[in-house]
């Protein structure tokens, strides 16, 4: 219950307040869409920016870790995938939607404050690691399984599709933070010396950037009404907050993954699907009502995974 009061409900109070405001008409829709501009598009890159221009790139980047928490998630995307193709029957592009909404995990907005406020702001190293490959890695392959998917009988060039993939993937503020981070570290490593007044000015924008998020993310959740494909809804719940997690603490524990490792890779797994996940359904016009419910009941029944697997670890 200690863990519950202390390090779950503050965030999703955060959420909640952003949620209630929208709700009576408090924050009109236009400043939520400015805020989550602000955070998604500016505040959240930097942020990613800063985390990965100082990562130690010579000892985060642990197999065991990365291996078990990649696996996990493309065995939730091929498991959400075939159970709407085969099970539920769902039009092709659905299926990919779906299979992404299984696989994208709120990795940012949510696993980040409550890792760091369960274990501490050290244990955030495995985190920011599984987040550097975490965008670029899933909107590439979502972006050219969807791709392809679209393509198929329509004669498009392998090459065609792919660079297609490739350039809405770097068009992305996320991995457009990722990659600067990246440069900037190398570029530290080499001699440069940024100002002081420079990484002051990221500090402070850094800082605005999760609360600032998770009140727009209660006001986006607001619009979504979960409605209908209930079926879809589950499984996708289902693969994002238990299966997920459990292939990465099942893997973890069988390759002798560290305790820091861990708890990073199974917290960041256990997270329900971001609004990313909707917005790769809007994008292509597809499952977008599974996207939404899931999304924002996810977020609720998070609540008690996330509770749930702050008691199983160690």
């Amino acid at each position: 219950m200690n863990a519950l009061l202390t390090i779950i409900l503050p965030v999703f109070l955060v959420v909640g307040f952003g949620y209630l405001v929208s709700w009576r008409k408090w924050f009109s829709e236009s400043a939520v869409d400015g805020l989550m501009i602000f955070a998604q598009n500016f505040a959240v890159p930097v942020l990613l920016f800063s985390s990965m221009a100082r990562l130690n790139l010579g000892t985060e980047f642990r197999p065991s870790m990365l291996i078990s928490f990649y696996v996990g998630a493309w065995i939730s995307f091929f498991a959400g995938w075939a159970g709407a193709k085969y099970l539920l029957k769902r039009a092709p592009q659905d299926c990919v939607v779906i299979g992404f909404t299984c696989l994208f995990s709120n990795t940012v907005l949510l696993g980040i404050p409550i890792t760091e406020r369960a274990y501490g702001p050290e244990a955030l190293a495995g985190n920011w690691t599984i987040i550097a490959l975490h965008s670029p890695l899933f909107y590439t392959f979502g972006i050219s399984f969807m791709e392809f998917t679209r393509a198929r009988g329509s004669g498009m060039s392998l090459g065609r599709v792919a660079l297609r993939a490739l350039s809405g993937t770097l068009r992305t503020p996320m991995v457009i933070g990722i990659l600067a981070g990246f440069a900037m570290n190398l570029l530290t490593h080499a001699g440069l010396v940024m100002p002081g007044s420079f990484w002051e000015a990221v500090e402070m924008i850094s800082h605005a950037a999760l609360p600032a998020a998770l009140f727009g993310l209660g006001g986006v959740l607001y619009r979504y009404r979960p409605e209908g494909d209930i079926s879809a809804i589950v499984m996708c719940c289902a693969c994002s907050l238990i299966l997920h997690p459990a292939i990465v603490f099942g893997i973890g524990s069988l390759v002798g993954l560290d305790t820091a490792g861990m708890r990073s890779g199974v917290m960041t797994a256990s997270m329900a699907p971001g609004v990313n996940a909707y917005l790769f359904a809007n994008f292509y016009g597809a499952a977008r009502r599974v996207a939404a419910s899931t999304v924002l009941i996810g977020t609720a029944l998070s609540i008690l995974s996330i509770w749930m697997w702050l008691a199983i670890l160690p």
